[in-house]
């Protein structure tokens, strides 16, 4: 069945239907015992090179998980030799240089053709002197770079206060958990040698120019060799007890802030850094603090077994809450009723999920009381805007037992976010008022976004948030809207930072202004209906390269995903259009479903640092598709009734 005999088929709407039944019983299918969902969370290889090189650094690597390790990694290897940070996407050299390295730890042969290729692609785009700062610093522990040739990160940050420029406050959380036992591995510079060289991943790529000496990064830049100086040098002398007790105050920093799963932040880089930093200062493996960190890290591995054996890789994250919560807010909107058992499940552990501890938020927020919700099973300390919004969206329809327990939970977590406006109107995910771009012009920072300033789809959904409260006659909301009515690009759309891009942007901010009480016909969402109307593919749906981030030409542009189609139909209906463009929409989501319900996406549609890190999220080819398909339906459509899920 086409595209084109759906829109014409005075049935289609009974094949939408049974589209809509089958994921939303697939779905059900997927729901764990305890009440939360969880889709797989994929990347690149750089986080299964790291963990492998975490494991030799500190002792703990077996033949077992390097052999798995190493089994992946070259799975991951494209024809070319390289290895991608998407899939579709160009050959990364950082990633490259650390699949290479891992693999030569792992015991493979520089001379095997997949690994001579890798080789010649790293000197072809530069050489390893042109890898990322991450990178070098990974090679400097094992003696395969020089610590002198690395930015320098003096610990004696952590004692800025939170009014000066580059305390650890002014970086984002995820960059501040990274940076402040970065600071005790660039002070201390260990060395682990290895037994081989990487002579042949060199390009003599000539070291780049500074900038000159009155600008603002040719300032920090001469300002590291200071710095570089001072660390090889001034601990010897009269300062050397001032940057003991800086370690000393890092290493309680991040200890402090270990989550109950072993982590940091949830996340990747804080978790492997904190464990480098840690064992560096004295801190044992089978220490409490490291073996938590570690066996915290199994938690994150994903085990499978393929034609050339067992495989393992790391997640560099897990996002049960934030699944969770879109999940409950799909199925309501597919028809599932609000006193379901299994939305009630999800409902109450989400519930238990809210997070009423301290965090570094309240730095900008001394007197916000708490309420969010973060991403992961574990993260506490950094409870997030976007997930509290979404959850909101989803739990304030649930028809629970106990509905004074509920609003209650409501009402906290709307006084959390609301607090969290940054000055200028908009919501950031983490942090208010994290807008200070100082550090982006260290040396240090040429990988990743390190700040957390406010963006189009998280405004967008606490503004939705907001309206769907009844509070779009407040301030807060008010200012919310006009922040992304001026962010609107020329073209009509919105940028996307934490899904891609322009596509997922506009998908969260149309339905949102709608909500808002703008009306559908006004100029702002006209713009944005012609813009995703013109940048409909072919076949009906939608998608969006990474490539976008970076290069404009991309913006809008891509295959067609389920995911990405399901944004643009969402907005398209926030904006109550029913014509060709949507049903062919529409029709490209019923033509590519799976047998069981489910749909296959090829393409990354998450991002986690705009041209630099991209996210696979195994679930949002399932949820967003039944959000948009439920829309389309109506919201008047017979409860599912369903079988109670595992």
């Amino acid at each position: 069945m086409t595209a084109e005999r759906l829109a014409q088929d005075e049935k289609a709407d009974v094949r939408v239907e049974n589209c809509l039944d089958a994921a939303v019983e697939y779905l059900r299918s997927l729901q764990h015992e305890d009440g939360w969902w969880k889709g797989d969370l994929a990347t690149n290889v750089t986080m299964d090179a790291e963990d492998l090189m975490l494991r030799r650094f500190l002792g703990v690597a077996t033949a077992q998980t390097d052999a798995e390790t190493a089994r992946w990694i070259r799975s991951q290897q494209r024809d070319d030799g390289t290895w991608a940070t998407f899939p579709g996407g160009p050959g990364d050299l950082s990633t490259t240089v650390e699949a290479w390295v891992a693999l030569r730890i792992a015991g493979d042969d520089p001379a095997e053709s997949y690994m001579a290729k890798a080789a010649e692609f790293i000197r072809g785009a530069g050489g390893v002197e042109k890898a990322r700062v991450f990178t070098h610093l990974w090679l400097a522990l094992f003696g395969l770079w020089e610590w002198d040739d690395c930015p320098d990160l003096p610990p004696e940050l952590i004692f800025l206060p939170s009014w000066a420029p580059l305390n650890v406050y002014n970086w984002a959380c995820w960059a501040r958990q990274t940076i402040v036992p970065l600071t005790i591995v660039s002070a201390l510079r260990p060395v682990r040698p290895v037994d081989f060289g990487v002579d042949q991943l060199r390009a003599g790529t000539p070291v780049a120019r500074k900038a000159g000496l009155w600008t603002l990064d040719g300032a920090f830049q001469r300002l590291d060799v200071v710095l570089n100086a001072y660390t090889r040098w001034g601990p010897r002398g009269p300062l050397g007890g001032i940057r003991r007790l800086a370690m000393q105050r890092s290493v309680e920093w991040i200890v402090a802030r270990q989550e109950a799963d072993g982590g940091w932040g949830g996340i990747q880089p804080p978790w492997v850094y904190s464990l480098i930093a840690l064992h560096l200062m004295g801190y044992a493996t089978d220490h409490p603090v490291m073996a938590a960190g570690l066996r915290g890290l199994e938690g994150f591995t994903v085990h499978a077994d393929t034609a050339d054996g067992p495989v393992r890789w790391l997640e560099a994250c897990q996002s049960p809450v934030w699944d969770t919560g879109l999940v409950v807010g799909a199925l309501l909107d597919a028809g599932v009723a609000p006193d379901d058992k299994a939305v009630l499940r999800a409902t109450d552990w989400l519930l238990d999920e809210q997070i009423d501890a301290p965090g570094d938020w309240q730095v900008r927020r001394p007197t916000l009381t708490t309420g969010g919700w973060a991403f992961e099973f574990a993260n506490d300390g950094y409870p997030d805007t976007d997930d509290t919004a979404e959850i909101v969206l989803a739990l304030r329809r649930v028809v629970h037992p106990e509905p004074q327990v509920l609003r209650a939970a409501l009402d906290d977590a709307v006084e959390w976010t609301t607090g969290m406006q940054s000055a200028d109107g908009g919501w950031g995910a983490f942090d208010a008022d994290n807008t200070d771009t100082t550090p982006l012009r260290l040396p240090f920072c040429d990988f990743g976004a390190v700040i957390d300033p406010p963006s189009a789809d998280v405004t967008a959904h606490v503004v939705e948030m907001l309206a769907a409260e009844g509070k779009t006659g407040t301030d807060e909301c008010r200012r919310g809207v006009r922040w992304l009515l001026d962010s609107q690009e020329e073209d009509g759309s919105w940028f996307g930072r934490w899904g891609t891009n322009h596509v997922y942007g506009t998908g969260a901010v149309v339905p949102a202004l709608i909500a808002a009480g703008t009306s559908a016909e006004d100029p702002v969402i006209r713009r944005a209906v012609r813009w995703l109307a013109d940048h409909q593919n072919p076949d009906g749906g939608w998608g969006e390269d990474l490539r976008s981030y970076v290069d404009p030409s991309w913006i809008g542009r891509g295959d067609s995903t389920p995911s990405q189609t399901a944004w643009a139909l969402l907005a398209l209906l926030a904006a109550d259009e029913r014509d060709e463009t949507v049903r062919r929409g529409v029709g490209f989501l019923v033509d590519t479903q799976r047998p069981d319900g489910g749909w296959d996406e090829h393409r990354y549609t998450g991002t986690g640092f705009p041209g630099d890190f991209y996210i696979g999220y195994h679930l949002y080819r399932l949820v967003f598709p039944i959000w948009a398909l439920g829309r389309y339906l109506g919201k008047d459509r017979p409860h599912h009734e369903g079988t109670v899920s595992r």
